[in-house]
């Protein structure tokens, strides 16, 4: 099993920044990718960004491209997601996802074996 713990949501005006974290513990070595996924009241829970864990390709929704940075620190087992020139659009739960292979879409939240429990962030206009 692999545990994940995020942190670094908040309220933030537009066009501000803000950084999650997401530290993962257990059995870390089977990790495939990481990812970001986010989910507004009454919406459906999205995709955002992903990364592998061992060469640090990434992918990112459309929405995000260009505004969001994923990365990671294989030595502390945690993983980021940088948001920039953010809008009240972004405002969500952001959950982040572990999966242990590479089979299947990095988009559907079906191929992610674990999950944190949410951090929130509010964009104010």
């Amino acid at each position: 099993q692999v545990q994940l713990v995020e942190s670094g949501g908040g309220l933030v005006q537009a066009g501000g920044s803000l950084r999650l974290s997401c530290a993962a513990s257990g059995r870390t070595f089977s990790t495939y990718a990481m990812a970001w996924f986010r989910q507004a009241p009454g919406k459906e829970r999205e995709f955002v960004a992903a990364i592998t864990w061992s060469t640090g390709s990434t992918v990112y929704a459309g929405s995000v491209k260009g505004r969001f940075t994923i990365s990671r620190d294989n030595a502390k087992n945690t993983w980021f997601l940088q948001m920039n020139s953010l809008k009240p659009d972004d405002t969500a739960v952001y959950y982040c996802a572990a999966r242990r292979n590479s089979v299947g879409s990095y988009y559907l939240r079906g191929n992610y074996n674990y999950w944190g429990q949410g951090t929130q962030v509010t964009v104010s206009s």
